[in-house]
């Protein structure tokens, strides 16, 4: 965390932000394996990193949920009455808290998009994150895969209505997810399919959940067995591709660190400094095209929770390290013209 007096002088003296829902704990029953506690190791970690700040994430509205998901679907998460089945899909059975999380899982990636585009009156801060979030398995009617509302869906949409809110009526917010789950973004794909202004690149395990995907903009299937460098020339192919096709005002990032080889559900075999290096590709992509980024953790199944936490831990890590970029960039703005060589740092 920040000092209580950060130096006034220090252009880096926001932090990256980040929101946490962990407190809000759904009761699963013994032996359940989705693992919990994750969330919380990862925020206490984070509490002592300088640099980073947390804040608890706020709970999205049912208005907000609306622009992604129907109505009565959100009516029954939040007031109990999901079928069994349903229950049975996503993963969790239900209770007050699931609901209550499950919004707060959604609030915190907005908050963080908010951030990151400078919306509300705020300067953009380029990027922030939500140590949870990730939930592409939710569509619009139903959830799934241990997601019940899709976080990335609702605040593609809700950014692109207070981005033109913001910036006139006429104004479009392009929106790019770039989900590297090791499954894939199916709901998000479903949510989206048919809407040129949100582009979705899912790279995922081709023979891993869902068994029926849904066909997105932008979809790598990669073997069991991938490695870091045929996963990493993958994903710049890919970047390639989205460049081509699509110039984003902001974008969406998956960080699921379950395509490390020590993930229970990977199946892949991407080490460690693998998943670093897919960080840094995709925040340097963002950041060179000057595209603020909010992020969200999605999965990570660790065979050892702190497999899953070192993952994290570097995601942030990255991560701070661009907000400081983008940081000395607002402060030389305020100080005068920003030179070529400065402007490509």
């Amino acid at each position: 965390m920040l000092p209580d007096s950060a130096n006034p002088l220090d252009p880096f003296s926001g932090g990256l932000v980040g929101y946490y829902a962990d407190h809000f704990v759904l009761p699963l029953p013994p032996g359940h394996r989705f693992p919990m506690g994750k969330y919380r190791l990862l925020r206490d970690h984070l509490a002592s990193q300088p640099g980073v700040q947390l804040m608890e994430a706020p709970a999205a509205s049912e208005g907000e949920l609306a622009l992604a998901h129907s109505p009565a679907y959100i009516h029954a998460v939040l007031q109990g009455s999901l079928p069994a089945d349903q229950q049975r899909e996503i993963g969790f059975p239900w209770s007050p808290a699931m609901a209550e999380r499950a919004r707060r899982s959604v609030g915190a990636t907005l908050a963080a998009a908010r951030r990151a585009l400078g919306l509300h009156g705020r300067a953009p801060e380029g990027i922030s994150g939500n140590l949870a979030g990730g939930t592409h398995h939710a569509s619009a009617d139903r959830g799934g895969g241990f997601c019940v509302f899709n976080d990335m869906a609702v605040a593609a949409r809700l950014m692109q209505a207070e981005f033109s809110r913001a910036h006139g009526m006429a104004a479009r917010l392009p929106v790019a997810v770039v989900d590297l789950d090791v499954h894939q973004g199916n709901g998000t794909a479903a949510i989206f399919g048919g809407d040129d202004s949100v582009f979705t690149l899912s790279m995922h395990g081709e023979r891993n959940f869902p068994a029926r995907k849904v066909a997105g903009d932008l979809d790598i299937d990669l073997p069991d067995g991938c490695t870091d460098g045929p996963y990493l020339d993958a994903l710049d192919a890919a970047l390639h591709d989205l460049d081509m096709r699509f110039k984003p005002g902001l974008v969406l990032y998956v960080a699921g660190s379950d395509p490390h080889e020590g993930d229970r559900l990977g199946r892949l075999k991407i080490s460690t400094d693998g998943l670093l290096a897919r960080d840094r590709r995709v925040m340097d992509w963002a950041w060179r095209r000057r595209v603020p980024l909010a992020f969200g953790m999605a999965g990570g199944y660790g065979k050892e929770l702190a497999t899953t936490l070192a993952v994290q831990v570097n995601t942030w890590a990255v991560a701070l390290e661009y907000r400081k970029r983008w940081a000395r960039l607002a402060a030389r703005a305020a100080t005068g013209p920003v030179g070529a060589a400065e402007s490509a740092a």
